[in-house]
């Protein structure tokens, strides 16, 4: 992945006042995930729990206002690398709710309903509201998505980026930047065509198959895999591949004796600093696949078919276009038999 070069580079060193539109949206009213938002002007001090909304701010060049973040799988993206060393990591995952609002934020941008749900890992939306913090969720976790279930919820629908280029223009609308969300729009978008124009031109079986691996509790247990509705099976939509996995539910755990029953040619495997489940190492994803009785008989691991992929591309954010991006370059190295 080296979208560091290119646009985002050079929008990252925007000034924030640079990228303000012309005319003001305030006062703004927005629904975001079933809740009414309003901002009287746009939020001076944000504190982002979860790297999606942290990366999509960078990208709009709004660093400046960023006094906090939290919850990462995977180092930032490198075109921001300058900038993210200057901002205090509250924690690698789940901030406490005292971190917060020890930062004294006007808006806490949040990627995932469970982080400010009910019940909250770090608070609810309302513990927020009632010291006059504003929240916003980005929308592909909730759009065409159950989060009553608990966990990483049930998707109602596919996914689909347009939920991303949504969360992109409504934060550009909240911090009056929306030239500079729709310059990322524009640019994402001719990347996501530009990936499944790549794979049409790749001669790939009519019926190859997929299965992507995010964790597991430990090496052995049942891993937590991609359901077809999420982030995973859009990318494997627009390429036309089959996932073996066919449950609504986010990340399901399935037994590796019925991932090995579907024989997945291409198993992709997730990329994280993360160490909260011992598979959430790549070194230990690959060791299991090549030692265990069951798994090493797969065919994609005869073949050598495992294709190593960030973990927060696995997941419904800006990075599931460069997810796409990456599946489609391994794509491009591998041969089947016909």
């Amino acid at each position: 992945m080296n979208y560091a070069c290119h646009f985002l580079a050079a929008l990252a060193l925007f000034p924030a006042s640079l990228a303000l539109g012309n005319s003001s949206p305030f006062p703004l009213t927005l629904s975001n995930c079933g809740t009414d938002i309003h901002l009287d002007s746009a939020p001076k001090r944000t504190v982002t729990v979860g790297q999606s909304a942290t990366e999509i701010l960078y990208a709009l060049g709004l660093a400046e206002r960023v006094d906090g973040t939290s919850v990462w799988f995977n180092p930032v993206l490198p075109a921001f690398s300058d900038v993210n060393a200057d901002i205090e990591r509250l924690a690698d995952n789940d901030p406490s709710f005292e971190a917060v609002v020890n930062r004294r934020p006007d808006l806490v941008a949040v990627q995932h309903a469970w982080h400010v749900g009910p019940a909250g890992s770090v608070a609810t939306r309302q513990q927020f509201h009632d010291l006059g913090i504003a929240t916003y969720i980005m929308p592909s976790d909730c759009d065409a998505k159950d989060n009553a279930t608990g966990g990483d919820g049930t998707r109602t629908a596919a996914f689909s980026t347009e939920s991303i280029y949504k969360g992109i223009l409504e934060l550009a609308t909240i911090f009056d930047a929306q030239e500079a969300g729709t310059a990322l729009v524009t640019d994402l978008r001719a990347r996501e065509a530009a990936a499944v124009a790549k794979a049409r031109q790749l001669a790939l079986p009519d019926d190859l198959s997929a299965v992507f691996w995010f964790s597991s509790p430990d090496e052995a247990a049942a891993p937590f895999v991609a359901g077809r509705l999420g982030a995973p099976g859009y990318m494997m939509d627009r390429l036309g591949i089959r996932n073996v996995i066919q449950s609504d539910e986010e990340w399901p755990t399935v037994g590796w004796e019925s991932i090995a029953r579907a024989d997945p040619d291409l198993i992709v495997v997730a990329r994280m600093d993360r160490r909260r489940f011992a598979a959430d190492s790549l070194d230990a994803k690959r060791d299991f696949l090549h030692q265990d009785p069951v798994a090493r008989e797969m065919s994609a691991v005869k073949n050598g078919h495992i294709i190593e992929m960030d973990a927060h591309a696995m997941d419904a954010t800006m990075r599931t276009i460069f997810g796409l991006e990456t599946l489609v370059d391994a794509l491009t190295t591998q041969s089947f038999d016909p």
